[in-house]
């Protein structure tokens, strides 16, 4: 739908705003804020050859490396360079998010909520031939949607992705230690034992048959084991035995062998999003108030922020970054839910954003945490806040 420069927000709404401190005016930011891509890197040189494919010449954005703004009216769906995997589009403070994480070769990184999968593909692309990543979602039609995008980005060989929940997901990166017996074996040498081998769209019949049966087994109440849609073939998957991909390993072994980095995008309420708000204009408000507004829905998401933010953490390695993000506003989803968690969490430290002086946002209530908005930043809304995790 097109934009709306004169949004007519209903008075439960304006109400919901003020509560929180949130200034009405970033719902009439629509037609101003563009739309953003990131630009691989090796195709940088290409720059002039994307902009007459698209028809525009884009704007660098300055702070942000590798990220270009655009008109919200240009689209990119049909340009060679998008189907081709050049461009992809991203919010730039999504962006900002990742680059928060300072990503390094070689780091395992864990993205917790990763649907609908942009911002797992800017941490891949980070990674390069190094390292991997383990994307998880709780919805399996959306971490579908990842996986289409890392295969046709070119950007899946070290990613691994599970459907799963991730408040109780507690799979560690891939890595050889005490517990875990060598992964250099031929494949088939264990015979009763399933053993992953390079990845296939088109599973084995034995393995359609175990997943049907595993699925029947959670529908009456039984324990299952995250489902991996997805593995790239230097993701670490490659050669393991199930019992190997899912062992578990006791809380001490998290803190050597944890994650190097985890982003923790959480569900939340979207009122962040100008497009997201401008849809109720065609579902109805009465719907915004069921579910942006219900008291009821709002408590059950601080709750499940909370426990996607504790379980990310548990599962950071010692002195690795996790970044904490929602695109709503609210104090309830962002501040109050990062006060809570550091209060029970004496090894958890709040740190200040690198180069965040440069970056088109605001403070938030807490100090070292970061908002962007349509109005201040020219982008989606956006909370962001950097832990790491200290030795006890």
């Amino acid at each position: 739908m097109e934009a709306t420069s004169n949004l007519p927000l209903p008075d439960a709404f304006l109400e919901f705003l003020n509560e929180n401190g949130i200034d009405p005016s970033i719902y009439t930011a629509g037609d101003s804020t563009p739309r953003y891509i990131r630009l691989k890197p090796e195709y940088e040189e290409q720059l002039e050859e994307i902009e007459a494919d698209i028809k525009y010449k884009l704007e660098k954005v300055e702070w942000l490396p590798n990220f270009y703004s655009l008109p919200p009216h240009i689209q990119i769906a049909s340009s060679k360079a998008y189907q081709e995997g050049k461009i992809y589009g991203i919010d730039a403070a999504s962006g900002a998010a990742v680059s928060a994480l300072k990503i390094s070769p070689g780091d395992h990184v864990l993205d917790l909520c990763a649907a609908p999968g942009a911002k797992l593909c800017m941490v891949l692309e980070l990674l390069g031939n190094s390292g991997s990543v383990t994307g998880v979602d709780v919805a399996k039609h959306r971490l579908a949607a990842c996986r289409t995008l890392v295969q046709k980005y070119a950007l899946g060989e070290h990613c691994r992705l599970f459907v799963a929940d991730g408040a109780s997901f507690s799979l560690t990166p891939i890595r050889v230690h005490s517990n875990f017996k060598s992964v250099n074996r031929e494949f088939g040498e264990e015979k009763d034992e399933f053993v992953y081998k390079e990845w296939t769209s088109r599973r084995p019949w034995k393995e359609r048959k175990r997943v049907k049966t595993e699925n029947k087994k959670g529908i009456l109440g039984i324990i299952q084991d995250p489902e991996l849609i997805y593995y790239g073939r230097c993701s670490g998957v490659v050669g393991l035995s199930k019992t190997e991909l899912f062992q578990a390993v006791s809380s001490n072994e998290i803190l050597q062998y944890g994650y190097d980095k985890v982003l923790v995008d959480a569900e939340c309420t979207h009122d962040g999003s100008i497009k997201h708000i401008q849809k109720f204009e065609n579902w109805g408000w009465s719907t915004m108030e069921r579910r942006v507004l219900d008291a009821e829905r709002t408590d059950d998401l601080t709750v499940l922020q909370f426990r996607l933010l504790t379980n990310g953490f548990k599962l950071l390695k010692v002195g690795g970054y996790l970044v904490y993000s929602t695109c709503s506003l609210t104090y309830a989803q962002n501040e109050d839910v990062v006060e809570k968690f550091l209060s029970l969490n004496e090894c958890a430290e709040l740190l200040e954003i690198d180069g965040w002086e440069s970056w088109p946002c605001k403070s938030g209530r807490i100090p070292k945490t970061l908002r962007f908005d349509p109005l201040t930043s020219k982008t989606s809304g956006l909370f962001v806040a950097k832990f790491t995790k200290m030795a006890r």
